[in-house]
């Protein structure tokens, strides 16, 4: 399974981002094997729009679940379109807490 998490750096101790679309990084987390990839989002700077063009990003990573503070409506609708669970964290904390909150079920699903 991939959690991917919105980042402010490039490895699992860098904190988490909340906003969605607007992420500098996104780590993708390999669930069973704790592998890690971290991909910079090329529409970070990019002006309205980008939450449904990042989402698309995500779903060609083949991505299984978000991790995230903040995920605008329209792309809440592409990944759950996709099939993408979306999980909210605001606990300020890291990518790798972050990770381990999901993996434990304790994050609240995005509605």
């Amino acid at each position: 399974m991939k959690i991917c998490i919105t980042a402010k750096g490039v490895t699992p101790a860098a904190m988490v981002e909340e906003r969605f679309g607007r992420a500098p990084y996104f780590i993708i987390m390999e669930r069973e094997n704790r592998t890690f990839e971290a991909i910079k989002n090329p529409l970070a700077a990019e002006t309205g729009g980008v939450g449904p063009r990042v989402a698309q990003l995500l779903i060609a990573h083949k991505v299984d679940a978000l991790v995230s503070g903040l995920v605008g409506g329209n792309a809440q609708a592409v990944l759950a379109s996709a099939g993408i669970g979306m999980y909210t964290y605001k606990a300020g904390g890291s990518v790798m807490d972050a990770f381990e909150q999901c993996k434990k079920g304790t994050l609240e699903e995005t509605a």
